[in-house]
């Protein structure tokens, strides 16, 4: 069963004691000094000791301790002179935009021999910031805060004059908050251009895959099982989700465009730690030409599809995972033009962005929704639900994100009114689509597999079949009319197709060669409809131009 939604902030172990200088007890008067030196104006998280999700336990086992037996903390044999306030700390370190430190009166001493791992300089810096900060923290998630924490951090190294070797003073404040604050060495890649997909198969084994198809192993790895399980629970927490023995499989978002489908133990073997998908929708606005040019399709396919939905016919993109589903529809969703009302149904989060603007008022009719999880069953809100209310809305053009369950009923539905509806289906072929829907709408409803065959295909009379080639190259295979004849009968018509012509090896890579090409024109069933709902006469006949194959 899938993980949960839960309303609560899940925290991380309690804090430690106060930190000691080596060879003292904690409590003494070297501690208390620098107790009363860091204690710059702390009014808000002086008493919260509690810690946020992204502040658990990170490279160390949460049970660790602090003291002199296991941090080996080192300090200088003098204490570093007070700071009474933050105008004289100001005078020390400077901050410049996004909270990046400058160096004004050599902000970081030189470490000489006097160097630490890692590990503990994480977990120890980890501990203040948590106990001395956390409200902070979890009241404002800002570029403020941000750059509030990591002042916080650049402070406590500088007065514990504490250094970890390959690492500059402000290299280690800047990967002790991404540790903190952010997801590790992952984050570089979460955030990072033409980056699609990052896999991680085991703490230690974590893949990345580009958007030309490429797919590499990192060199980076994760501490422990533990650290790539908090790591990942520190993504999930943005959506609400909470990654633990009683939800070992979850799926959540980490912003509009991000989705993440993660499982732990028992689900997973301890030793993997955790097992996570991440998936990155290309937010770029993608041209026609795009596709063109990588051979994704050409531009006769795209024009059908355009005018298509222009004219009020349905179409149901179908592939497999990562085959550019999403990135077609959302294409084909930006060529509708302005006086269209749009009416877009996403689960969870949303990766759709439809709304345009022209000298800064919106120019186009978008109404953008999404679905609501929750324990609650009447405070649930699935896709069913939304596309209930999507007609009350008046909507020329129904999105639905993508058909996994019973909605598929409720979408087909909607698409025999008369809207036109465009969708997005997991499927290996045209045909099988068609087969797919049936098997989702029997999951709301009781019918013979022939009326609901019946259903669908009047429902969605085109179908483009998308597909992830052995060379990681993305290509529209097939562009598919379900014809109804006369008597009732439905024939499958294939309109466009991607022809491979060979497959061979060169240098260790694998070579695709092939074309796309048109092999049939559309029905006069199709025709036919595309006039009632106003297509002029000459884009009708560029339409039916195969009309001699």
């Amino acid at each position: 069963m899938l993980g949960e939604k839960r309303s609560q902030v899940m925290f991380g172990p309690e804090p430690k004691q106060a930190f000691s200088k080596a060879g003292q007890e904690p409590g003494s008067g070297y501690q208390e000094s620098a107790e009363k030196r860091m204690d710059v104006q702390e009014t808000e998280g002086r008493e919260n000791t509690d810690h946020p999700v992204w502040l658990s336990g990170l490279r160390v086992p949460p049970t660790a301790t602090v003291g002199v037996a296991n941090t080996q903390v080192h300090a200088a044999p003098m204490a570093p002179p007070a700071v009474t306030d933050v105008e004289e700390e100001d005078e020390a370190v400077q901050f410049g935009q996004g909270g990046t430190a400058l160096r004004t009166h050599g902000l970081f001493f030189s470490p000489q021999d006097n160097t630490r791992d890692f590990s503990s300089v994480l977990q120890e810096v980890q501990e203040y910031i948590s106990s001395k900060y956390s409200t902070l923290i979890m009241e404002d998630g800002g570029e403020d805060a941000k750059a509030q924490i990591k002042r916080y951090i650049t402070k406590y190294v500088q007065d514990y004059r504490i250094a970890v070797k390959g690492m500059s003073g402000q290299e280690l404040v800047d990967t002790i908050y991404t540790e903190m604050a952010e997801f590790s060495f992952l984050t570089k890649y979460v955030f990072g251009a033409g980056i699609e997909e990052i896999d991680i198969n085991s703490w230690r084994d974590i893949e990345v895959q580009y958007a030309g198809g490429e797919t590499k192993k990192l060199t980076e790895q994760f501490e422990s099982p533990q650290h790539a399980i908090n790591v990942v629970r520190r993504m999930l927490h943005t959506s609400g989700m909470v990654l633990d023995n009683a939800s070992p499989a979850v799926l959540g978002h980490l912003s509009k465009n991000i989705r993440i489908a993660a499982m732990k133990t028992p689900l997973v073997d301890e030793d993997i730690g955790v097992a996570a998908s991440i998936r990155i929708v290309n937010p770029q606005s993608m041209q026609a030409s795009d596709f063109v040019k990588g051979g994704t399709a050409t531009g006769e396919m795209l024009d059908f599809l355009t005018e298509c939905v222009r004219y009020g016919i349905s179409i149901c993109v179908a592939g497999a995972t990562s085959s550019g589903k999403t990135t077609l529809m959302g294409w084909l969703l930006t060529t509708i033009p302005d006086k269209k009302r749009i009416y877009t149904i996403e689960s969870g989060s949303r990766e759709l962005a439809l709304v345009r603007e022209k000298d800064g008022k919106v120019s186009n009719s978008v109404i953008h929704t999404l679905t609501r999880d929750s324990e609650n069953d009447r405070q649930r809100v699935d896709q069913i639900a939304l596309l209930d209310m999507a007609l009350r809305f008046n909507p020329d053009v129904i999105v639905v994100g993508e058909m996994r369950g019973p909605e598929a009923n409720a979408a087909q539905e909607a698409a025999r009114t008369g809207v036109a509806v465009i969708t997005t289906i997991h499927s290996n072929s045209c045909e099988a689509t068609y087969r797919r829907m049936v098997s989702l709408c029997k999951r709301a409803v009781d019918m013979s597999d022939e009326t609901l065959m019946a259903y669908v295909t009047e429902a969605y009379p085109i179908v483009a079949f998308c597909k992830q080639l052995e060379n990681r190259q993305r290509r529209l295979m097939e562009i598919m009319e379900c014809e109804i004849r006369p008597d009732g009968s439905r024939h499958f018509r294939p309109l466009f197709q991607y022809e491979i012509t060979e497959n061979r090896m060169e240098e260790g890579k694998f070579i695709i060669e092939g074309s796309h090409k048109r092999v049939n024109s559309i029905s006069e069933g199709l025709a036919r409809r595309l006039t009632e709902n106003g297509m002029p006469g000459n884009v009708l006949e560029r339409l039916k131009g195969g009309a001699n194959l």
